[in-house]
């Protein structure tokens, strides 16, 4: 692909910041726009001094400072968002405020300047959904509005809904990504992610605590096979109009992860359930699968996800490690 500028949103963040890594080794531009509520600057520290990089530290809601960005850039990537399941629902307004409101912002400014746009939405719209594995195009089935657990799911659908309809009646190039539990180095665990807990607790020998009785399933996709999925389609010129699923297909039981852990670590670690209502609220709901149809994008640009789980695992750990030295 011909040398872009490529505007981040959540740039500072986990998704993020290995995407700036690998846009900025590819011989693009990039711009960053993060609050750093969620991102960490470490992350993208590296970059700082490079004449093809620039961070502005500022929330995207800052129009001002969106429009001056957004007039540079060829494409957007809106990653930034309320995430995090322990956030969603001690935080249910600011969930629902950010992530609304600021896709609202980023497509008014693409608008502007006509900049594609990649809208990163997650497997949570899928919501309470039994068909598997769960397909672009399924019907979605949400829990009740009383139960904040999904806000977030909402209000990514109206995300999704948003974008399409640019695309649809202003015929702007938006397309919308929706991400499958995405692992790797520099995730933290502030707000619910799971392997990075699983790994601080058994590099300390605590008991890793999994919520419920474990037998809930998730599919883990590494970072490094998901920020070129990413890239896949950021390069591709008919990919709009359009949703896609991005993560792995391979599952696993949430217990059988944290024993995996363990094993990995060679950690002294027991494994501890701990109820959901002790961790939430009293009427918290969860899936209880999360496996996607990836057929629409290996169709489209061949991707498919290359590191295995254990990998991915030895990848943390690594991290995990040299942070706590």
């Amino acid at each position: 692909m011909e040398r872009k500028t490529i505007l981040i949103t959540g740039g500072a963040g986990f998704i993020g910041s290995h995407l700036t890594d690998l846009l900025l080794s590819q011989n693009h531009r990039v711009l960053i726009i993060d609050d750093l509520s969620t991102g960490q600057e470490s992350n993208i520290s590296q970059h700082f001094g490079n004449p093809d990089f620039q961070f502005a530290r500022a929330s995207i809601m800052n129009e001002v400072v969106l429009d001056r960005l957004a007039s540079e850039a060829d494409i957007i990537v809106h990653l930034a968002a309320a995430v995090g399941v322990r956030l969603i629902v001690e935080q249910p307004v600011h969930t629902i405020e950010t992530n609304i409101g600021g896709t609202e912002q980023v497509l008014k400014a693409a608008l502007r300047y006509r900049c594609k746009v990649i809208i990163a939405s997650t497997s949570e719209v899928y919501g309470k959904g039994s068909k598997i594995p769960f397909s672009e195009e399924d019907d979605v089935l949400l829990g009740a509005t009383s139960k904040n657990r999904w806000a977030y799911a909402a209000s990514k659908m109206v995300d999704e809904f948003l974008g399409l309809a640019y695309h649809g009646q202003y015929g702007l190039n938006v397309l919308i990504v929706r991400f499958f539990n995405t692992v790797g180095p520099r995730q933290t665990g502030r707000y619910g992610m799971v392997l990075p807990r699983f790994v601080k607790q058994a590099l300390n020998n605590e008991p890793l605590t999994v919520y419920g009785d474990g037998t809930q399933s998730r599919c883990f996709c590494n970072v490094f096979d998901v920020i070129k999925g990413l890239t896949s389609l950021i390069e591709h010129e008919d990919a709009g109009g359009r949703t896609y699923n991005l993560g792995s297909t391979d599952e696993i039981s949430i217990a059988e992860l944290a024993q995996r852990v363990i094993l990995k670590t060679n950690s002294k670690s027991t494994i501890l359930n701990v109820p959901y209502e002790n961790v939430y609220t009293a009427d918290f709901e969860d899936m209880q699968r999360r496996v996607p149809d990836t057929g629409r994008l290996n169709s489209l640009v061949g991707w498919s996800p290359a590191i295995s789980l254990d990998e991915t695992i030895a990848q943390v750990v690594d991290y995990e490690r040299k942070r706590q030295s």
